[in-house]
């Protein structure tokens, strides 16, 4: 929805009964008043509300390159790290890659704070796009890296599984890595596949599928 109209007592009550609407600030919106209210006689007959129609403000779309390697580089630049940032585009995915030294302390323990950082560059980038975009970043390879050594735990817990007929359960991992071992083992016709608990500790649990 980017456009309501509404009716009020006055202009302004009309204006914020539309922006609650919208769940829009007024710097968001355009507004436009197609009737002033007025009080009619006595106060009462041919009395009429206001009436306005209120529009969300179209983004502009800037330089989501730019945007987004400049917001890297500030983060980066405060953790204390010298890197080169690298974008490309595909669609409205743009993927970011950092090269540099000591990128341990950007990635953090299992991913952590590379996700906590790409989950942040993605809410300034879709604050300066009208439509949705999506930032990917990784540090020097390893997203990679990681995906494959998932698969290959993956795999390894499922023979375990299969040979022992017991459920194993794995550490806690973010919904990007439980979904790398799901999506490992979802061919697999011997073992099932489930995630358990809450945030940030929910865990993929592998069964014996019988």
């Amino acid at each position: 929805m980017t456009e309501v109209e509404k009716y009020g007592k006055s202009v302004d009550e009309a204006v914020a009964l539309a922006l609650k609407e919208l769940q829009a600030s007024i710097d968001d919106v355009e507004v436009e008043v197609l009737e002033e209210p007025t009080k009619g006689i006595l106060g009462i007959l041919g009395s009429k509300q206001a009436r306005v129609v209120v529009k969300l403000k179209e983004k502009v779309n800037e330089n989501m390159q730019e945007v987004i390697h400049d917001f890297l580089g500030s983060v980066l630049g405060e953790m204390g790290l010298e890197t080169d940032v690298q974008i490309t585009e595909d669609d409205d995915t743009y993927f970011a890659n950092v090269d540099g030294q000591g990128l341990g302390l950007l990635i953090g323990k299992r991913g952590q704070t590379l996700e906590a950082l790409q989950y942040i560059t993605n809410i300034v980038a879709n604050r300066h796009s009208s439509k949705r975009t999506r930032v990917i970043i990784d540090a020097e390879g390893y997203r990679k890296r990681r995906e494959e050594v998932l698969q290959q735990l993956a795999n390894r817990l499922a023979h375990r599984v299969e040979r022992n007929q017991e459920s194993v359960m794995l550490e806690p991992m973010s919904a990007h890595e439980r979904k790398i071992i799901h999506m490992t083992l979802q061919d697999n016709p011997k073992v099932l596949t489930r995630s358990e608990g809450e945030e940030p500790n929910r865990k993929v649990i592998i069964q014996a599928n019988e």
